[in-house]
């Protein structure tokens, strides 16, 4: 500063003085200054004369003339006025004591109460960057939020900070001067060593002023928190500066629930001191009843609203629960981790219809229960689902809502980690999450018709009951003693109480819930007549009995109900003797694993550990250290290998674990020759060879392995269908990444906990390399499917089993046809001793004989196709030996003998299970090639299903029907023989030769639905006859296959698909030609059930249980995204018209009484829109995933507005209302697809494709906001899209706007202004954060929002 400056400030002073002794009014005074400082070219407003003025008052000169004169240097702009302020508030407020300046005090409020609230003339000055960077040094702002701003923020930043500094300061002094605020280290500068207990010596009037301040301070905080625009600017610090924000709301609701001042006031209470939703959506739409022109984003949000108040009632809404449900019943697809796929969905569904959680919790509760209900009487088929569906309600829903749970209070200690104060850090991590889930429980019980137990689990109901009878009675000791006859006559059970009970062990609630109201009859008094001590259980268990055949009996029949007793079952099974170690397997895969719902998720993880098994300390073999634990491992293998048990891992996110696990028994035991043998405990003989079978088919069943390789090209090379990559490679990088990834979340760390010290996984990433057996077999099983199988070498190791493996096919030639071996070979000494050979030369490694069976099977089924063989073709490349064994099945096939292909490729599958692999493989791949005649299916040479044939034709067509589906060409010639591809007719016999037990079954899971897919895949009526063949074996599942049969037709046609889907539409939405909107609903679309409930026939089947079966067989699932965008549209007029014709509707808008016959309002009509776009959403992620998603977002919905679609345009007030509704439709749709295929957070890896695609389709909408691209859709539509796609994506999906390109946000909020929606324009900028907050500030303060 310059000399001649110094004394133009020293003359400013002067003047002050002199003006301060003469007592000059105001006015004068600033003439005075204003004319000298004009004079020393020094420009107003100043800010050293701020600071000058202020330092001049504070405190030599504390005297009301001098405040006048700040006060009037404010009020002419001669100085700014919250520069001033905050010049003030480092000043006065730490000396506001009645001892010190109270009266500055009170001067200090009135003038922040004049200048604090007049923001927009603040923003429009031309020093306004400069005036904000001042105070941001005046109050040091970069050391208050330095964790959160760099030290020369945004002017707007700055704004907001210093607002916020300044209530907070308040809020600081008014707890301090009722003895409030209690940690010692202010963030502000409220002095914390002032002593407010010394009252000696005080002035009453100064004490009094000092209260009344306290008062006034407190109505100033009040008018800050609801005033409309330091509200709304406050809001900013919620939302961006988050620590800060928790210690000041803690304050706040310190002094609203404390102060005795608050109190006492008139016109303000605690209850209208604190905004009710300070921590969440604050500030409140401001102004309630002030009139403003009706915006369409208001509108969207009223719906909205709409839809939340009647979530409680209305299913619909949760729609997508009960379809993914449904889905994973499929226990041939193996899917994604169900709870993670569960947890994000209902994250999801909750923000879209802005529900509290309680109706969330209650909506999965209801879904799952209806899935349940939906099995009571089902039909009977291969693939039970009871236990799968039981384990989905009792198990996979509870652990979402323990996810949901633990991340929220993840949350909260991570947040009181990084508060600021200590005060936080000492709450419990207790979210409201747990306590709505408490409600949704307690509403649950009012839901009877749905709790009601299928027969199966009544007993086990009724246990529950017991339980919570006995607890209440003071006898919860006895339970376990008392049997069904033992049990209280008032002990009723249904599915409420088990799910009680699997809340319960989980931790989530506590045994207070057997007190709810209803929830037990009355106490009883009934105790067991005698206490059995002998009768076995887990309680015997834990008190230290050995596992003696009896207890084992017991524990296997028995589920476990607490994990202490799982881990003592594991301890045996690492621990103890080899007869303990297996039967403790024997226990795990039991009851445990599959209906023991409070543990099962515990019993998997502990079984795949037991697969990996360590190698032992003094281990010294040559051999593979799991060689030793053949037994052992056999029995968990056989253990898990029922369909309904495979299902459960797969429902737990366990598959990519459990194939890990699998792969090193495949390649040990695969690697072994089978010279040791021995006996199992059911009298099985058993081989290295077993157990590498029953691990392989293990391992093949959890990819999609027994897919035709027509799904391979389907859709095209740039689009593969969904799950064709699934493979040994893809579930170890997902296993590599779960390990990876585990731990890193807050929801992590608190799971954690829960899950047992003594399970463990390798950090260490698996890859194929290190199996290479493994490896070379599926490059092997790669090239089958492409038909390029590598040329037999002459001479090799592998034709030698070729040749074993063709003689053991022909073993009954050999012995019933010594002639005709005779005749073919020429030596008929040979055949005696030809079997034993060849099982001699079988003593091999399994994956060499995996490695020769595709040749063996080429012969097989080139012998059967030629019946006869001349020497040119055995010639071509065909070795000798070759020649002789083709020889014997062209004499075979002349001579009619009792071998048939079949029974030879059955005995390959006998000798070696595993190599039922390839002849899928194989089979599959020869069908796709389609070079091979047809097998005629006469009853002579190949089985014929003339019998039922017809039968199951018209099944199939009542099925159609009933779903609305027409395909004209599904009449079968009853005249023309019934054929088959050849190798499909070959594999549908071999099926057929298998009997129905229980060491068949695990087999047959394999094989049976390879068979359906593959003749799903052939022309009709391949299917309807293998269906007819089937049913002709097996009676009882007759219609398991007329439901596949049928489901064949969606696989050739897309017209049937379509009519499925709009058939799915328009049961959902109630729509139909003769009423406005019919029940409709999930019942409508999913039924109760599938099976033959009536008499004389197949029962309806629901549309949607229906499209569920078969959408993974679409050959090209991209058409589904343009076909659900066109039905969507179609639909929405039928909406708007309550479901009726055109004419009709037109009639209805005339009638007087319109409303009496049903005329619909436009929110109602929104809400049902929303309906079809959730099914629409719905349906397209199920079907194509976020591949589907991408393209509607990207390229779909860009091509549509920019295209005519043709639509029916209607005239006058109907036609704009369908516009609009067309363009809400579609933007519901666009942000519920995104959620389901993003989710609402960060937290799947799908996410991180997120910000790109829905970057790329909001630079279409700025281009067509700016008009740099023209538009041929409806106006109307238009901007109802572009208002509900955004207001959806600000209301519900914020994380994703924070993820966007700033400028991108811009744009698009320039064009959301253009459209008239400024407050949609201001929330979208709002919720990008830090990076936008000082210019979002600056627009609240410009234009008074």
């Amino acid at each position: 500063m310059t000399t001649a400056t110094m004394v133009s400030w020293e003359r400013v002073i002067e003047i002050t003085k002199w003006s301060q002794e003469k007592k000059t009014e105001a006015i004068v005074w600033s003439i005075e200054v204003s004319s000298w400082l004009n004079t020393a070219g020094v420009s107003l407003p100043s800010v050293e004369l701020a600071h000058r003025l202020v330092s001049h008052i504070c405190w030599e000169n504390n005297v009301p003339v001098t405040w006048k004169y700040l006060e009037k240097a404010m009020e002419v702009r001669m100085v700014p006025p919250l520069l001033v302020v905050a010049l003030l508030s480092t000043k006065v407020v730490p000396n506001r004591h009645p001892l010190l300046h109270p009266a500055a005090y009170s001067l200090y409020l009135h003038l922040l109460n004049r200048h604090a609230f007049s923001l927009s003339s603040v923003v429009n000055l031309p020093n306004y960057p400069s005036l904000m960077n001042s105070i941001h040094h005046v109050l040091s702002l970069s050391q208050l939020y330095h964790h959160d701003y760099p030290s020369h923020p945004h002017p707007g930043v700055v704004l907001v900070q210093f607002l916020f500094t300044l209530v907070w300061q308040l809020l600081q002094a008014s707890l301090q001067d009722e003895g409030l605020l209690q940690h010692h280290k202010s963030l502000l500068f409220v002095d914390p060593g002032l002593d407010l207990s010394d009252n000696h010596h005080q002035n009453v009037n100064k004490e009094a002023l000092h209260a009344k301040n306290t008062a006034t301070a407190i109505q100033f905080i009040a008018r800050f928190l609801h005033d409309k625009v330091t509200s709304r600017i406050l809001s900013l610090v919620q939302r961006n500066m988050s620590t800060h924000w928790g210690a000041f709301v803690d304050e706040l609701e310190k002094l609203a629930a404390n102060s005795l001042i608050l109190r006492s006031l008139k016109h303000l209470s605690p209850e209208s001191f604190f905004p009710l939703n300070l921590k969440s959506n604050w500030p409140m739409s401001c102004e309630p009843n002030k009139k403003k022109k009706m915006k369409l984003s208001s509108m969207l949000a009223a719906s909205a609203s709409a839809s939340a108040v009647q979530s409680h009632n209305d299913s619909s809404l949760w729609l997508p629960i009960d379809l993914i449900l449904e889905d994973a019943m499929d226990a041939h697809h193996v899917m994604a981790d169900t709870v993670e796929l569960l947890t994000g969905l209902v994250k999801a569904l909750q923000a879209i219809n802005g529900t509290a959680w309680h109706n969330a919790f209650l909506g999965l509760w209801i879904a799952a229960l209806r899935l349940v209900q939906r099995e009571r009487d089902p039909s009977e088929g291969p693939v039970p689902r009871l236990d799968t569906c039981l384990c989905m309600l009792l198990c996979i829903t509870t652990l979402v809502v323990t996810n949901l749970i633990e991340e929220e209070e993840g949350e909260l200690i991570e947040e009181a980690e990084r508060s600021p104060t200590n005060q936080r850090k000492d709450k419990p991590a207790m979210g409201k999450r747990r306590g709505e889930l408490v409600t949704s429980l307690q509403l649950l019980g009012d839901y009877q018709d749905l709790l009601n137990p299928p027969q199966p689990v009544i007993w086990v109901a009724n246990q529950a009951a017991a339980k919570a009878i006995m607890f209440v009675s003071g006898h919860s000791g006895y339970l376990e003693y008392m049997n069904v006859n033992d049990l209280p006559t008032n002990c009723s059970g249904n599915l409420w109480h088990l799910i009680i009970e699997a809340c319960i062990a989980r931790h989530l609630i506590d045994t207070s819930a057997y007190f709810w109201p209803g929830y037990v009859g009355a106490p009883c008094n009934q105790l067991p007549r005698s206490i059995p001590n002998h009768l076995p259980s887990w309680s015997s268990l834990m008190q230290g009995s050995p596992l003696t055949p009896p207890l084992v009996n017991a524990l296997v029949t028995t589920p476990a109900s607490s994990l202490a007793e799982i881990e003592k079952i594991f301890e045996f099974a690492i621990n103890g003797s080899d007869e303990e170690k297996i039967s403790a397997a024997t226990v795990l895969c039991g009851a445990s694993l599959v209906r023991g719902w409070n543990v099962q998720e515990h019993v998997v993880f502990f079984i795949i550990k037991l697969l990996s098994p360590l190698v032992p300390t003094k281990y010294s073999g040559t051999e593979n250290h799991l060689i030793s634990y053949a037994p052992f491992l056999n029995v968990l293998l056989v253990g898990i290998s029922p369909v309904d048990s495979v299902h459960i891992f797969s429902l737990h996110g366990a598959v990519p674990l459990l194939a890990a696990a699998l792969m090193p028994i495949c390649e040990a035991f695969g690697s072994c020759v089978p010279s040791v043998s021995w006996t199992s405990a059911t009298g099985e003989k058993l081989s290295y060879h077993a157990v590498f079978s029953n691990a392989f088919v293990l391992l093949l069943r959890l990819w999609r392995f027994n897919h035709p390789p027509v799904e391979h090209v389907m859709g095209g090379a740039a689009t593969p269908a969904l799950g064709s990559q699934l493979g040994p490679e893809y579930l170890l990088l997902v296993r590599n990444s779960m390990i990876a990834s585990f731990g890193k979340s807050p929801r992590d760390r608190i799971k954690s906990r829960r899950i047992s010290k003594m399970i463990s996984f390798s950090s260490e990433p698996v890859f194929m390399d290190s199996f290479p057996k493994l490896n070379t077999w599926y490059q092997q099983h790669q090239e089958c499917l492409a038909s390029t199988r590598r040329a037999l070498v002459p001479g090799g190791p592998v034709l030698q089993i070729v040749d074993a493996l063709l003689s053991m096919m022909c073993k009954k030639i050999n012995k019933s046809a010594q002639s005709l071996t005779s005749t073919t070979s020429g030596n008929s000494n040979s055949s005696g001793s030809s079997l034993d050979d060849a099982l001699v030369k079988l003593k091999v490694p399994a994956w060499d004989i995996l490695e020769a069976a595709p040749f063996v099977l080429d012969a097989a089924l080139t012998a059967c196709a030629h019946g006869r063989l001349s020497p040119r073709e055995l010639a071509t490349g065909i070795h000798e030996m070759e020649k002789r064994v083709l020889g014997l099945f062209m004499a075979w096939f002349r001579k009619k003998t009792e071998l048939n292909c079949d029974n030879g490729l059955k005995d390959i599958a006998d000798f070696l299970p595993a190599s039922l692999a390839t002849i899928v493989s194989y089979l599959s791949a020869e069908v796709t090639r389609g070079v091979w005649k047809p097998a005629f299916m006469n009853g002579t040479d190949w089985p014929s299903p003339a019998a039922n044939l017809s039968i199951v034709e018209q099944q199939i067509k009542k099925i159609l029907a009933a779903t609305g589906v027409d395909v004209p060409s599904l009449a079968i010639d009853g005249n023309a023989p019934a054929t088959l591809p050849l190798p499909l007719a070959a594999f549908l016999s071999l099926t057929i030769t298998y009997k129905l037990d229980k060491s068949s079954e695990r087999f047959l899971v394999l094989i049976g639905p390879s068979l359906i897919h593959l003749s799903a895949g052939c022309p009709w009526p391949c299917m309807p006859i293998v269906g007819s063949l089937w049913a002709q074996k097996v009676k009882r599942w007759s219609d398991f296959f007329v439901f596949s049969a049928s489901g064949t037709v969606f696989h050739h046609s897309r017209d049937a698909v379509v009519q499925l889907l709009k058939s799915c539409f328009m049961s959902t939405l109630g729509l139909g030609s003769s009423c406005i909107y019919n029940n409709g609903g999930v019942g409508a679309l999913l039924g109760h059930g599938f099976g033959s409930h009536f008499l004389g026939g197949i029962s309806p089947v629901a549309p949607g249980i229906l499209y569920l079966r078969v959408y993974r067989s679409i050959r090209d699932a991209m058409f589904l995204t343009e076909e659900i965008v066109s039905l969507l549209m179609l639909l929405v007029r039928d909406i708007a018209s309550g479901g009726l014709p055109n004419g009709e509707a037109h009639k209805l808008k005339k009638t007087k009484y319109g409303m009496r016959y049903g005329q619909v309002s436009l929110a109602a009509s929104m809400t049902r829109v929303k309906h079809a776009a959730l099914l629409g959403a719905s349906f397209l992620w199920i079907s194509g995933g976020t591949s589907l998603i991408q393209s509607l977002i990207t390229e779909t919905l860009p091509s549509w507005f920019l295209s005519a679609q043709g639509l029916e345009q209607e005239a006058g007030e109907s036609g704009v209302v369908v516009a609009i509704l067309r363009g809400y439709a579609l933007a519901c749709f666009a942000v519920l697809s995104g959620t389901f295929a993003w989710g609402i957070d960060s937290s799947s890896a799908a996410s991180k494709r997120r910000p790109k695609v829905i970057g790329i389709h909001l630079e279409f909408l700025a281009n067509a906001l700016d008009r740099k691209i023209s538009l041929r859709c409806d106006c109307a539509t238009w901007r109802a899209y572009v208002s509900g796609f955004m207001s959806l994506m600000v209301s519900c999906t914020p994380l994703w706007i924070e993820e966007l390109d700033v400028g991108m946000l811009k744009r698009v909020s320039m064009g959301l202004r253009q459209l008239n929606e400024d407050d949609l324009a201001l929330q979208l900028l709002e919720i990008r954060g830090t990076s936008l907050m000082g210019e979002v500030a600056e627009m609240i303060s410009q234009n008074g929002f």
